[in-house]
């Protein structure tokens, strides 16, 4: 039922144990083996408890954690509230208690990052973003700073380049950072790290700006972005998540939410 898009392995279960799933006419059992030939059919009550169920898009401020609860930091989840509701939501939704009810982030957004992070009942949108097979993307925006090790460093755009012994080695260039960075370490960003043990998926990592860069990921290791930074010299200071999928931050205020449309899709 999963593969077929139809909910989650969670829902599969609650639904069969509702009685709410037969295969080829009959109330299907837990555990039973199904192949691409058997037909599958699921209550209108299910489809009807699935139809309620909210996604909620969060622009997420620094000092929330995307998950659970830790070290004495609040989870983004604790934002969504009547209060925090977006005056300009084109959604006809209105909040309740309910829906807070197994309402849970659709991957990572650490502490320190800001922008897009998806908040969802429904077991289909879950999957299809941080599922094992998921093709979903995410773009960042992610400022950098970064030391030019043994070269003359140019401080300012237009500014004279300054020899490395005249600057404090412990003082990262932050501004035209670009003209700094060495453009086959841009390479390695792209493709050619490891972390974990395990090589990385290509990336499309592009300069916004000279102290900015652009990365699309379809992979979501925790914090991924930073530590590949790290690799290559780079810090980063700020990092910004404005898209996955087909959904966009757009004009979001940082710390309001909104409702997933009827006509978004990831």
């Amino acid at each position: 039922m999963a593969e077929l898009g139809l909910c989650s392995r969670r829902e599969a279960d609650d639904w069969i144990a509702q009685g709410w799933v037969k295969v080829n006419g009959e109330v299907a059992p837990m555990g039973l083996q199904v192949t691409a030939a058997d037909r599958i059919e699921v209550d209108k009550i299910a489809q009807g408890f699935q139809e309620q169920r909210v996604t909620i898009l969060l622009n997420k401020p620094i000092g929330y954690v995307s998950g659970q609860a830790e070290d004495g930091h609040t989870p983004a989840v604790a934002l969504i509230n009547p209060r925090t509701h977006w005056r300009e939501d084109p959604s006809r939704n209105r909040f309740s208690p309910p829906q807070l009810r197994g309402l849970a982030p659709c991957g990572r957004l650490d502490i320190d990052s800001v922008g897009l992070l998806v908040l969802t009942q429904d077991g289909r949108v879950a999957r299809q973003i941080i599922g094992e097979d998921s093709e979903v993307d995410k773009e960042y925006l992610v400022r950098v700073v970064y030391q030019a090790p043994g070269q003359a460093v140019p401080r300012h755009p237009g500014e004279r380049s300054v020899p490395l012994q005249e600057i404090d080695e412990r003082d990262p260039v932050s501004t035209n950072v670009q003209a700094v960075f060495p453009k086959e370490l841009l390479e390695r960003l792209r493709h050619g790290l490891s972390l974990d043990g395990e090589p990385l998926k290509p990336a499309k990592v592009e300069w916004q700006n000279p102290e900015q860069l652009r990365f699309v990921l379809t992979e979501g290791k925790k914090r991924q972005i930073r530590r590949m930074c790290e690799l290559v010299g780079l810090k980063v200071v700020g990092l910004k998540r404005i898209r996955i999928g087909r959904v966009t931050l757009g004009n979001l205020p940082v710390g309001q939410w909104r409702y997933l449309g009827p006509h978004e899709r990831f």
